[in-house]
């Protein structure tokens, strides 16, 4: 299996937050391809895997354009947004077979958003007795899977 590039790999580490740019925004300039983590790209939505995962399978579903609030997307947009979650939360179902889920959005610092201008949900799967949705020990989670595997599972399952 190809490597690809990832948050555990040094040049992740000294590349990290060089940019002022909207990581979703700099996502949507790429193209689909594993190294991009886009799982789908849609005309107003698109999905990414989360590069720091609570748990393998770990999904982001963003509104193409840069808004910070649910209020100020359009209504198809906001439509496409919960049509895609759905579409993620079944996959992740086929995929991975978790026990629940944790899917919102933290939109303002004070709820905790990491990227506060532009919308984004997250979908995370979820098993019963997991400990990946908090830090452990020293900041570090344990996953059982690569991004890299987790991509190629998703991008092989979204269409069917």
């Amino acid at each position: 299996m190809e490597r690809i590039w990832s948050p555990w790999r040094m040049e992740y580490i000294m590349e990290h937050n060089r940019s002022a740019e909207c990581i979703f925004c700099a996502a949507l300039k790429h193209t689909d391809d594993p190294a991009s983590l886009l799982l789908y790209r849609g005309e107003r939505v698109f999905v990414i895997l989360n590069r720091f995962p609570y748990t393998s399978g770990h999904l982001m579903v963003v509104p193409n354009a840069h808004l910070p609030l649910l209020a100020d997307l359009d209504s198809n947009t906001r439509l496409d947004l919960i049509d895609t979650i759905s579409h993620a939360e079944q996959v992740l179902r086929r995929v991975y077979r978790p026990e629940g889920f944790n899917i919102g959005a933290n939109i303002g610092e004070a709820a905790g958003a990491g990227i506060v201008g532009h919308l984004h949900f997250h979908v995370v799967p979820r098993w019963a007795g997991d400990t990946n949705f908090m830090s452990t020990v020293s900041a570090v989670r344990v996953l059982p899977e690569e991004l890299g595997e987790t991509y190629q599972r998703l991008i092989q399952a979204w269409d069917s």
